[in-house]
């Protein structure tokens, strides 16, 4: 490959693997941002740039939302969210690959063995519980044979919202890591959070984020998780539990850097990753108490059936069996925990559910009252108060890991990075942006960090914006990583191809000077002349291998060249570039 290509930065060279590390930037997938951890937060940075989240500002949704306090201003983002975007994780989005040539992509910059263990792509059983639970089956993976995999791109907000030109979607879509990006931008820009304040967090299987606010929230795909709601046992906060319960945090990524499990080198500050280990530490526990008990009885429904409950009906006293409060919480405020509602969460249990007798071989939950008066710290350290509350369960023949399972619900115990086997990096620099700040004013100053900051400088590949890139790396990720568009057309002769890309809508899904990848050209069926031209050389490229492709771009129009002839589109892109491809 040529090595002659020029780092927009700094005007140096840019080298072989700079151009393979700066194509990743364009594709991010899964595996990319595994291998070059700085890709995760330039994400969010690209999005910051992004026209479409500060258009948000201007929705009547967020209107006087600067009256709000912090945690209102989330709460508002969140329903956003949840009503413009999906989640989505459909994995035939974005094409097949092989196993092989993903690993041999890499194997100069990681040891091919190390990916095997720590990517669900390649058989990932690095944990007990998503090894039992056949992770591959889960996300769909067991359709492909043992060699190919699909592509699991992340995508920008621009591809996020162009989910709805698809079929049989109604809104936006993305998955977990576009999800964690948006929201980390969106929090910067819509409810001025700094951006010191927010960490990406990312497992083999998933990525959130920790913001620090209040006692601390965190972003569950569309969905925000609060202190109070990761220990109220539903349902939703044990889903959102999972990765962070079962998995290993392979990175955390920070406007002052990184820090990944695999490297030896971390470019996030010292005293900030503390900072946000010893919240995050404390964010994922809590004490023992009744509403924490009840929360957890919630949880595990088996226990539900050793207990009922009593309620004053009419002057007369009436027990109903537990699980069936808990049933009637569904669509109700009132809750179980909470003793100033639970006699109206009572009120509307059916009638015919409650007996005039106590049940047989049931526990009524009244007693706790009387054991947390006992024990108001209840320490479960203490073997005193293991044995008081194993007595508490006594007649409960199902309380056999009782303890344990407490334990387990009310501390989980996060696999961080560890910080102290790492050696500082030796060259980086924090990300500097104030809230506040205009879009024009944060895009000057990413252009000014952009040499001294390779989160920064990879973020500018990921917006894309051609004037501010080398086209090489574009190129690379087209040419090589784009199966989407071969495979939809593979039906179709070569003027059949070129009739089909004529036909498309021709408009961009990015502003400006930004590009389309050819696969987000053919899956949302629209693209600027150069978007199509390149899509049509990503094609022929399969097709033809060993014919002579040129691709000559001018301010209003872009022409493939073959070797029998030229096919030429319009384009309001305004770009400049020659390249025999």
């Amino acid at each position: 490959m040529n090595t002659t290509h020029k780092n927009t930065s700094t005007g140096a060279p840019l080298s072989d693997e700079m151009v393979h590390k700066y194509s990743c930037a364009v594709t991010l997938s899964d595996l990319e941002i595994f291998v070059y951890p700085e890709l995760l937060y330039s994400l969010v940075l690209a999005n910051i740039m992004s026209p479409l989240v500060w258009q948000w500002r201007d929705d009547p949704w967020f209107a006087k939302i600067d009256k709000l306090n912090t945690y209102r201003k989330i709460l508002r983002l969140k329903q956003f969210i949840m009503d413009q975007y999906d989640f989505n994780l459909d994995l035939d989005s974005w094409g097949l690959t092989h196993k092989d040539v993903e690993l041999n992509r890499f194997r100069t910059v990681m040891d091919p063995e190390v990916i095997t263990r720590s990517n669900a792509l390649f058989g990932y059983t690095g944990d007990k519980y998503y090894f039992d639970m056949n992770i591959r089956r889960h996300f769909g993976l067991d359709k492909y044979d043992s060699d190919i995999i699909p592509y699991w791109k992340t995508e920008t907000v621009e591809a996020m919202d162009a989910f709805r030109y698809r079929e049989g979607y109604a809104n936006g879509a993305g998955e977990c890591v576009s999800l964690s990006t948006l929201y980390a931008a969106a929090l910067y820009i819509v409810c001025g959070i700094p951006l010191e304040q927010i960490y990406l967090m990312a497992t083999p299987l998933h990525s959130q984020n920790f913001v620090d606010v209040r006692d601390g929230i965190i972003t569950n795909n569309r969905r925000i998780v609060t202190n109070n709601m990761w220990f109220n046992g539903t349902a939703l906060s044990a889903r959102a539990q999972r990765a962070l319960r079962n998995e290993q945090i392979t990175m955390v990524a920070h406007s002052s850097g990184y820090i990944h499990s695999v490297y030896p080198e971390a470019s996030i500050d010292a005293d900030t990753y503390a900072n946000f280990s010893g919240k995050l530490i404390e964010f994922m526990r809590t004490e023992l108490n009744e509403e924490i008990l009840c929360n957890f009885l919630r949880q595990h429904l088996e226990l539900q059936e050793c207990f009922q409950m009593q309620h004053e009906r009419h002057g007369k006293s009436y027990w109903v069996a537990l699980e069936k409060v808990y049933r009637c919480e569904h669509g109700s405020s009132f809750r179980v925990g909470d003793r100033a509602t639970r006699d109206k969460l009572l009120d509307e249990v059916d009638e015919y559910d409650f007996f005039p007798e106590p049940l047989e071989g049931r526990i009524d939950l009244e007693r706790f009252e009387v054991f947390f008066k006992r024990y108001p710290r209840a320490d479960l350290d203490k073997q005193e108060v293991q044995d008081a509350l194993r007595q508490e369960f006594g007649c409960c023949g199902k309380s056999a890991t009782l303890i344990e399972d407490l334990q387990s619900f009310i501390e989980i115990t996060p696999r961080l990075p560890d910080y102290a086997s790492k050696r500082p990096a030796t060259s980086s620099s924090a990300v500097e942006l104030q809230p506040g700040m205009e879009r024009d004013e944060v895009i000057q100053a990413l252009l000014k960090q952009r040499e001294f900051s390779s989160m920064v400088e990879t973020a500018f590949y990921v917006y894309r914006d051609m004037n501010l890139c080398d086209w090489e790396p574009f190129l690379l990720a087209a040419l090589e990583r784009n199966p989407v568009c071969i495979e939809g057309c593979a039906s179709l002769d070569d003027a059949g191809v070129i009739e089909q890309l004529q036909k498309l809508t021709p408009e961009s899904i990015y502003t400006e000077q930004r590009l389309a990848q050819p696969d987000e050209v053919w899956n949302f069926q629209r693209g600027d002349g150069v978007e199509r031209a390149l899509c049509l050389a990503t094609i022929f490229r399969q097709r033809h291998p060993d014919q002579r492709l040129e691709l000559d771009i001018t301010p209003n129009q872009a022409v493939l060249k073959t070797e029998t002839g030229e096919v030429a589109f319009e384009s309001a892109k305004g770009l400049h570039f020659n390249k025999i491809l």
